[in-house]
């Protein structure tokens, strides 16, 4: 039952990250940096205390008394994720929703499953997998047969991006009148994927804050098991790093392109673009909240982390097809397109059975 909930709970965080861009998508007269920014003002700065204040009462003492160096290096893992973050809204810009989202949350699996074994590898801790284990064992056999999938699924992902390009003919639109640029968007998607799986990092960099709320809950609440929100004060601050990085990104921007007037701008629909900004950086923040929930349930590890990366690629992917991002390629791109989608999601069910065979 605990493991159906896990699920669940990693079913909904996928389907509000795989959804939060569609938002932004609506917003209109601002440039790109702009609206980015606004949302980004909720999903790393509004929304997570929030969350944090209604679910861990005492959720600032427990930062305020954690040491420097925890805090420290789970706020530089949330600068590089948010290096991570900043291009993925890039990539997504350049390569549309399905397949920027395929290629940066495939590559985030990958290695946000196989950096921790290394790290634990050099600082072993009580129940953490190293990478030795991976390779000497028949269900790590399986879970790094399951990542070699996954690569080869972003593969065929990628040269159904290079057939669309070609097929658009040069126009960089798609027919759901997005901005694409291949060349440009893969080299996002490939920073963003590597570095997105930082945050995985943080939460563990992090855990301290996280063991600590769950012993004040399970002492104010004896015999009711693991506390279910536990990580939402790690997650403050690592979304402070994420802040950081794309607040200062931002700026430069706005800079260079003289778009502060975005802001104020009164032949745009104001209101209505910071209520979108607003719902697309809560949403944003919600796969977090409900990752946070599933891990509670599941524990920590490849499976818990590819499970809710898979989640996001298959929502991303519906939005992507219902925005009729690959209208008017022809079959054998559509059919390319489908073979790696469905070769990542493959790559999830084994890294899964793979843990399932853990002793």
């Amino acid at each position: 039952m605990q493991a159906l909930l896990g699920v669940i709970f990693h079913f909904i965080g996928g389907f509000a990250s795989g959804s939060f861009y569609l938002p932004y998508k609506k917003v209109k007269g601002w440039s790109w940096e702009s609206f980015w920014i606004v949302g980004g003002l909720f999903s790393w700065l509004i929304v997570p205390p929030i969350a944090a204040y209604l679910t861990i009462p005492g959720f600032g003492n427990i930062i305020q008394n954690t040491s420097p160096s925890i805090l420290a290096a789970t706020y530089i893992m949330g600068l590089l994720w948010g290096i991570g973050g900043l291009t993925y809204g890039l990539g997504v810009r350049y390569l549309g929703v399905s397949l920027g989202s395929s290629i940066i949350l495939g590559l985030c699996s990958v290695f946000g499953a196989l950096i921790p074994s290394v790290y634990y590898y050099y600082h072993p801790a009580e129940g953490k997998n190293t990478i030795v284990e991976l390779f000497s064992t028949h269900w790590g056999i399986m879970i790094i047969a399951g990542l070699v999938v996954c690569v080869l699924g972003i593969i065929i992902c990628g040269k159904a991006g290079s057939m669309k390009d070609t097929e658009l003919g040069g126009t960089h639109v798609d027919a759901s009148g997005s901005e694409f640029e291949l060349v440009k968007g893969l080299i996002l998607a490939i920073i963003s994927g590597v570095l997105s799986a930082c945050f995985s990092f943080g939460i563990e960099a992090g855990a301290s804050m996280g063991a600590t709320a769950n012993e004040i809950w399970k002492a104010a609440n004896p015999g009711q098991g693991e506390f279910l929100y536990r990580n939402n004060v790690i997650f403050v601050v690592i979304l402070w790093g994420g802040l950081t990085t794309n607040f200062v990104w931002c700026m430069i921007l706005n800079f260079r392109n003289k778009t502060f007037a975005d802001y104020t701008n009164k032949q745009s629909p104001l209101l209505k673009n910071y209520l979108l900004c607003a719902l697309g950086g809560t949403m944003w923040f919600l796969q977090f909240f409900f990752y946070g929930m599933g891990e509670s349930k599941m524990g920590n590890g490849a499976s818990s982390w590819i499970l809710h990366m898979s989640f996001i690629i298959l929502v991303a992917n519906m939005w992507g097809l219902s925005l009729k991002e690959w209208k008017g390629v022809s079959k054998k791109t559509m059919t390319t397109i489908i073979v790696g989608i469905v070769t990542i999601i493959a790559s999830v069910i084994i890294v899964g059975y793979g843990n399932s065979l853990k002793p």
